[in-house]
């Protein structure tokens, strides 16, 4: 693993200033370690983006390296002070923080569902409630990436895509660690060095149109950057006219300066006008050449719904090169995971929480929970199934499950394995889990998808929607907790 962005700065204080207000408050009240009390709080989302059958689980790694670093200096100590709101004993408690809880969370790239748990942490309420932005923050940022990219290359069925998005990102932080989500989530490259740097993801670029512009004229530059990367000469063949004058330029240079060194042209770049009609004509062009091997890399505002029609008209586009749309996720740019208690600890029982709420949607799944995939003898994911903490769902000839939406109607699975999804990321403030390199990732996603996921599931219109399931247990736990709520 590279160098991490962080090494330099202490993160620690990235959190919305009520969770330190909220921790004062539990801090009077005693409740500082294992010893007193112990919370459960769950991470969540309630829709996929853009209208998706799914969205890709990213930030993990980020997020163990927050808490892994979590401290207060001396200068936070003092700028908290001079708010004026804590107690002298809070702060000195917050002098010599550490984390003490429990976090459990999917494998980093796995394929999850809206109203699951995705992340759970189980801690002293004090621990469980500094901790809530950074989680968010994370999850949220890169789940969204992940996804969109992951959309873009289903768009772009098996051609490369690459990052072009850092100088569309939001700041330098997004630019990076959206770079590494774009890869988990399927991006074949990225044009930001430092995420190459990091997290080990191939780096690619061509060239700018101020590149052709420095020189007297277009075939000067192109035969100039050609001499200087032989073996990589993408050409940008429209800063004055594509068909005119960029690709007669580029199938020059690529005859005179690259043959005479027994070199080929790797590729051209479209960056503007009719990319259909443009990578139709230049395609035609480049084969009665004899370069049809030169490869035609398109950009310019492309998403996957844009790529999608691209690839509809017949484009001859091999490579695309996505930035302002993949890198904001500009269709649907907030991902919307939420953090919310689900138990407390009372006499050494969990006790079940819900929020109630008069949007249906809002109403919590309570608990202390276990999440499981269920797999049909295809080995393809039929459902998850919320159970009970005390549950153990074994591999036995049926089942019996529960649909929330209809619970009228009666479900079971026969003949199914079962895969706890939530794995054990820090026990007691240590971390326990796995730092798998982002190539690593990437691989599971596309694996889940290919070998677990229904394809229609993966549909870009009215996807066929994941069943999310509870044993009869747990939905019975939930609808007692419905019906106190409604009595009271």
């Amino acid at each position: 693993m590279g160098k991490k962005q962080q090494d330099a700065r202490n993160l620690s204080m990235v959190m919305d200033f009520y969770e330190l207000t909220m921790s004062h408050g539990y801090f009077r009240e005693g409740k500082v370690g294992f010893k007193d009390e112990l919370v459960v709080f769950d991470v969540f989302y309630r829709s996929n983006p853009d209208g998706g059958g799914y969205s890709i689980f990213a930030g993990l790694e980020q997020i163990v390296e927050y808490i892994e670093n979590l401290h207060f200096d001396e200068e936070d100590i003092a700028y908290l002070r001079g708010q004026n709101m804590f107690s002298e004993e809070f702060l000195q408690y917050l002098a010599h923080f550490q984390f003490q809880g429990d976090i459990y969370a999917l494998a980093e790239g796995t394929v999850m569902y809206p109203e699951e748990p995705i992340m759970t942490v189980i801690a002293p309420v004090i621990d469980a409630q500094l901790i809530e932005t950074a989680i968010l923050l994370e999850i949220n940022h890169q789940s969204l990436i992940a996804t969109k990219t992951r959309r873009i290359c289903n768009a772009a069925q098996g051609r490369l895509v690459s990052d072009f998005g850092a100088r569309r990102a939001h700041n330098m932080d997004a630019a990076v660690y959206g770079a590494r989500a774009a890869y988990i989530g399927g991006a074949d490259s990225t044009a930001t060095v430092l995420a190459g740097q990091m997290f080990g993801i191939p780096v690619s670029g061509t060239m700018a149109h101020s590149f052709v512009m420095y020189f007297p004229d277009e075939f000067t530059a192109f035969s100039k950057y050609a001499a200087m990367y032989p073996d990589a000469a993408v050409l940008l063949v429209d800063t004055y006219d594509v068909l005119r004058s960029g690709v007669p330029n580029a199938i020059r240079v690529a005859k005179e300066v690259l043959e005479p060194m027994g070199k080929r042209l790797k590729g051209i770049r479209l960056d503007s006008g009719d990319l259909a009609y443009l990578s139709k004509k230049a395609r035609k062009m480049l084969d009665n050449a004899g370069l049809n091997d030169c490869m035609i890399v398109a950009s310019n505002s492309l998403d996957e719904f844009t790529i999608q029609s691209l690839i509809s008209q017949g484009a001859c586009i091999d490579s695309f090169g996505v930035g302002e749309r993949l890198i904001t996720s500009k269709s649907e740019p907030v991902f919307g995971a939420v953090y919310k208690i689900s138990a407390v600890m009372r006499n050494a029982v969990f006790e079940p929480r819900i929020k109630i709420s008069e949007n249906v949607e809002k109403i919590t799944n309570p608990g202390f929970k276990k999440l499981y995939r269920v797999y049909n003898e295809q080995g393809k994911a039929v459902a998850d199934l919320i159970a009970c903490q005390d549950e153990l769902i074994g591999n036995s000839p049926e089942v019996t499950a529960v649909d929330p939406k209809k619970p009228w109607k009666k479900r079971s699975f026969k003949n199914c394995t079962f895969k706890q999804l939530l794995e054990p990321v820090f026990i007691r403030g240590e971390f326990v889990g796995k730092r798998p390199p982002a190539k690593k990732i990437r691989e599971y996603v596309i694996s889940q998808l290919r070998d677990e996921i229904w394809e229609e599931e993966q549909r870009f219109s009215n996807p066929h929607e994941h069943y999310l399931d509870m044993t009869p247990k747990y939905y019975r736990m939930k609808t007692e907790l419905l019906e106190a709520a409604k009595e009271a």
